[in-house]
């Protein structure tokens, strides 16, 4: 597993999770700058990802959704904030409706992911800042820490194919 840690900062409100892969930056950078590939890992292996709309350019969004076992759907989105391919990338992340629209009863997050060359590949650190402990709390909860996991140990497949 790519995956070799999880820090949740109760003081800092971040979940910080650092995963090293053996393959180049630029090669991990696709698996965000592609629409195509993000959907390959972006969700749990049982939530699999369709992206709709996919602009990685400051103010640009993203939109996708994850499909169920149960043919269920839930929706995302992101609002980018910054773009420096293929190292870096800063996005606010939260939930929308059936129609795409953001939902303003749930909460977002402000994600930074820094790619760095790392024993001859690529280390991921992907920080999820939170608006409140509470909101930390809720998106742990719903499960937000084990389907990073999830999602993120899917990537070592998709750089070996």
């Amino acid at each position: 597993m790519s995956v070799t840690s999880v820090d949740k900062d109760l003081d800092l409100l971040t979940l910080t999770l650092i995963a090293d892969f053996a393959a180049p930056v630029e090669r991990v950078w696709r698996l965000w700058a592609d629409p195509r590939q993000l959907e390959r890992w972006w969700g749990p292996p049982t939530y699999p990802a369709t992206v709709e709309r996919h602009d990685l350019t400051p103010g640009g969004e993203v939109t996708y959704f994850m499909t169920g076992p149960e043919g269920d759907r839930h929706r995302g989105w992101w609002r980018i904030s910054s773009v420096t391919p293929p190292t870096a990338l800063e996005f606010t992340d939260g939930f929308a409706d059936d129609d795409g629209k953001p939902k303003d009863d749930m909460p977002t997050t402000s994600v930074r992911v820094r790619l760095t060359e790392h024993d001859g590949g690529t280390r991921m650190e992907m920080r999820s800042l939170f608006d409140s402990r509470e909101q930390m709390e809720q998106m742990v909860a719903m499960g937000m820490e084990e389907g990073l996991k999830e999602a993120v140990g899917q990537i070592d497949a998709l750089l070996a194919a």
